[in-house]
C-alpha cells in the first residue's frame, strides 16, 4: 500500500506480514523501516508496541531512526575516520563530530526496494556505492523480517566490491505498554553482558570495557529501568541515561536480553548473534509520534545488536570489516511472550 512519496516523487509503500493472534508487523520501503509492531499482550489486548511515525516527511526529517535498518555502520565512529589497510578514510558525521548510523544520509533515509513478499516475510534491498558517505566499496545489502506465531525474525545480509566495513542492525523503539502509552520506567529489562563500554561525552568508547559489578549497568537480574535512569553514576549523566554498548555473553545466535512490562504483563527476549547490544533508552526521543501527539524522552528503548562502536579504530575488536566474495549475516529475534 502506498502511504507516501520521496521529495522526487518515488512512492514509499507498507507491506504487512503475519496474522492474528500472532505478531503482526508493517514495514515501509523507507529505510526498511519496522513501523508498527502489533502483539497479544498478556491483559489480553491486542498492542502496536513499536514507536513511529505517520508522516514520511517527518521520517526523513526528524532525526530518531525509529524502526529503520541501519547501514553501512550502525553507531559511531570518532570523528568520522579510521584507517582500512593502510589508506585513512574520512566518511560523514551527524552526532558531535562523529559518525553514527552511517553519517547525514545513512540507510535510513534511503528508499528500498522489495525484492520478495509473502504472507510471512518480506525482503528489501538496497545497493550503496562506492563512496556513498565516505565509505570505499559499493555494497549490496539486504534485510529480510519474517512473522511466524509470536516471533519477529530479523536477517541482515551485505555483499561488497571493495574492502569495507559493515555494521547493520534494527533501530525500533519497543513500549510493551503500547505506543504512545508514556515512558518505559516501569519495565523491567535483564542483559546478559558482565560488561559494557564507558564513552566520552560524545559516545565515543573511551578505552577498554568494564565490568558491570556496582554500576546502574548491571542488569543480569530483572531490573526496573526508572530507578537505573536516575541514578548519579557518571556513564548515565554523560548521557542522560543509558546509550552504551554491553558485551553479551556466548557466540552465534543466542538470548542476549528480556524486556517485561509488568503494567500490560508483556515480554519480549531478544536474540542475536552479533558480539554487542547498544542500549539506548531513548534519552534524546522527541519529535511528532502518531494521532498527533509528540515524544519525550524516556517513550521507548532501543535494544541494538552490532559490533562494538568505533570498532575500526579499535582493532582487537570484533571486526567490522567485509572483503569481496564474503557475506556479512546478522540476525536478531524478538520473541513475544505473555506472563
Amino acid at each position: 500500500m502506498r502511504v507516501g512519496e520521496m521529495p522526487d516523487g518515488r512512492p514509499v509503500e507498507r507491506i504487512t506480514i503475519g496474522a492474528a493472534p500472532g505478531v503482526v508487523v508493517d514495514v515501509l520501503t523507507l529505510g526498511a523501516t519496522v513501523h508498527r509492531v502489533e502483539v497479544g499482550c498478556g491483559d489480553g489486548v491486542r498492542r502496536n508496541v513499536a514507536l513511529g511515525r505517520d508522516r514520511i516527511a517527518d521520517l526523513l526529517d526528524v532525526e530518531g531512526f525509529l524502526g529503520a535498518t541501519i547501514g553501512r555502520y550502525a553507531n559511531r565512529i570518532a570523528a568520522g575516520r579510521f584507517v582500512l589497510d593502510g589508506a585513512p578514510v574520512t566518511v560523514g558525521t551527524s552526532d558531535r563530530g562523529n559518525s553514527l548510523h552511517g553519517g547525514p544520509e545513512g540507510w535510513d533515509k534511503l528508499l528500498w526496494t522489495v525484492d520478495a513478499h509473502e504472507a510471512s516475510s518480506v525482503t528489501l534491498s538496497l545497493v550503496s556505492a562506492d563512496g556513498d558517505m565516505g565509505f570505499p566499496g559499493a555494497v549490496a545489502a539486504s534485510v529480510t523480517y519474517s512473522a511466524e506465531g509470536s516471533t519477529v525474525r530479523v536477517e541482515h545480509t551485505a555483499t561488497t566490491d571493495a574492502p569495507t566495513v559493515v555494521n547493520m542492525t534494527n533501530h525500533s523503539y519497543l513500549n510493551l505498554d503500547g505506543d504512545g502509552a508514556g515512558t518505559i520506567d516501569g519495565h523491567t529489562l535483564v542483559v546478559h553482558a558482565d560488561h559494557y563500554t564507558p564513552v566520552d561525552a560524545t559516545g565515543i568508547p573511551v578505552g577498554e570495557h568494564a565490568p558491570v559489578d556496582g554500576t546502574p549497568f548491571d542488569l543480569r537480574t530483572p531490573t526496573v529501568l526508572g530507578p537505573a535512569l536516575r541514578t548519579d553514576h557518571p556513564q548515565v549523566a554523560l548521557a542522560s541515561g543509558i546509550d552504551h554498548n554491553f558485551v553479551v555473553r556466548g557466540e552465534g545466535l543466542r538470548p542476549v536480553a528480556v524486556l517485561t512490562s509488568p503494567l500490560t504483563r508483556t515480554s519480549v527476549e531478544l536474540l542475536s548473534d552479533q558480539p554487542g547490544l547498544q542500549v539506548y533508552t531513548g534519552n534524546g526521543l522527541a519529535g511528532p509520534g502518531r494521532a498527533g501527539r509528540r515524544y519525550r524522552p524516556g517513550d521507548g528503548i532501543a535494544l541494538e545488536p552490532q559490533v562494538y562502536p568505533d570498532t575500526p579504530n579499535h582493532p582487537d575488536w570484533p571486526s567490522a570489516r567485509l572483503d569481496p566474495g564474503d557475506t556479512y549475516r546478522s540476525v536478531i529475534e524478538w520473541r513475544f511472550g505473555v506472563l
